[in-house]
């Protein structure tokens, strides 16, 4: 009554993934062996005609030649024009765990696994020496990584470090939902062929101090807020006394840790002058000068649209046929957008040419959030001229015509 589809039907068969099949899969990422096997080429290779019922004969276990990898692996993650361009240099990416870095190649369907430590990282060089990839992508994971980019740095490698979220963003583009080490890794290789992340400059030893003060120094000044709002909200004499004993030691260490900011930047000719500079606009006080000389060392080398963007004070368009949507910051680095405010509410105050600013767009009807963004990209702007041309505030020539 019905005719039975033939076994050459190129409809694709429901498989059964059985919990055997995922603990092979699991054992095969364990060993030694690539975490990633061997990929199949077509996406819509025909399932096995077999039944789904097993028998007593077959084997409970598949042999090792039957191993596959995750499905998402072998359709998703390999580049489709990775192939064609052999004499093109491979990006290279690595995801980084605290033990173990994760490695894959963007014309390659493997992946391999080396641990995180000194051996392993030395063995990963020689291997990336081997390869003389164009890009090594690494997720910025906290910390885990700083050991891997010093010694990729150190050995004068392409490596670049990017926003977790963007890769993220990108396998969701691609549809790919599952999540594995080996699948990170071959995102990020293939975010290196498609983005073009911005390569790292290797920094000196005195410039990698002075950023690891500054960020410390900024993570004490939010514990003693912390403290000083949770004293206003306690009652208990004995508590209150704790957290006076809390915030002494945290200003203590604060005094300490700006004196040795102070004797970095003093001990470096360019960057005390760069930092006479700065402080010589009205408004801007030591915090933000040594905030911009350790954690934007971009700051006079670079245009001032690509300067708001790093810091995030850049307006995006949100606009689509006949719609014109508001314009709004994202994305940055939100320590020096944060110092960058502070320092725009004060130069509001005493800085002539910034206060004239807010006050004409206040008068033009902009609200308080777009106007205080809109004169911390000008601050920024006016920064990068004085930084650039080595001018001090008063040799601007807005100044001067002011």
């Amino acid at each position: 009554m019905f005719n039975k589809p033939s076994i050459d039907s190129t409809r694709l068969r429901r498989v059964r993934v059985t919990p055997s099949g995922a603990r092979s899969h699991a054992d095969a990422a364990a060993g030694p062996q690539p975490i990633v096997s061997r990929l199949i080429s077509a996406a819509t290779e025909q399932g096995s005609s077999r039944s789904r019922v097993r028998s007593s004969e077959q084997p409970t276990e598949p042999s090792p030649r039957s191993k596959r990898s995750h499905p998402q692996e072998r359709v998703h993650v390999t580049d489709s024009n990775s192939s064609s361009g052999s004499s093109a240099k491979p990006s290279v990416g690595i995801d980084v765990s605290k033990e173990f870095l994760d490695i894959a190649r963007s014309d390659s369907k493997q992946a391999w696994r080396r641990p995180n430590n000194s051996d392993g990282i030395q063995t990963l060089l020689e291997e990336l020496r081997a390869i003389t990839p164009a890009c090594i992508v690494i997720e910025s994971t906290g910390g885990l990584e700083r050991s891997l980019l010093d010694a990729l740095l150190e050995a004068d490698m392409p490596v670049a470090l990017v926003n977790p979220g963007n890769v993220r963003n990108l396998a969701k583009g691609l549809g790919i939902l599952a999540k594995t080490d080996a699948i990170d890794a071959h995102l990020l290789a293939r975010f290196g062929q498609l983005a073009s992340p911005r390569l790292l400059e290797k920094r000196l030893q005195i410039q990698t101090e002075l950023a690891a003060l500054v960020a410390c120094r900024r993570q004490l000044v939010k514990s003693r807020t912390e403290q000083v709002n949770r004293r206003g909200t306690t009652v208990s004499k004995t508590a209150m006394r704790a957290i006076d004993a809390v915030i002494a030691v945290l200003d203590k260490q604060i005094a300490k840790l700006d004196r040795q900011i102070n004797d970095n930047i003093d001990s470096n000719d360019h960057w005390k002058q760069l930092a006479d500079t700065l402080k010589s606009t009205p408004g801007v006080g030591e915090v933000l000068a040594f905030t911009l000389i350790a954690q934007l060392p971009e700051l006079g080398k670079v245009d001032h649209r690509q300067l708001a963007a790093l810091v995030g004070v850049a307006p995006f368009n949100r606009d689509s046929g006949h719609f014109k949507g508001k314009r709004s910051i994202r994305g940055g680095r939100a320590c020096i957008r944060a110092v960058l405010y502070m320092a725009t509410v004060t130069a509001l105050q005493h800085n002539p040419l910034i206060k004239a600013f807010g006050e004409r767009l206040v008068k033009t009807g902009k609200p308080f959030k777009q106007m205080i963004v809109a004169c911390m990209h000008k601050l920024l702007t006016l920064l990068n001229v004085m930084a650039r041309e080595n001018l001090q505030w008063q040799q601007l020539n807005l100044v001067k015509n002011a």
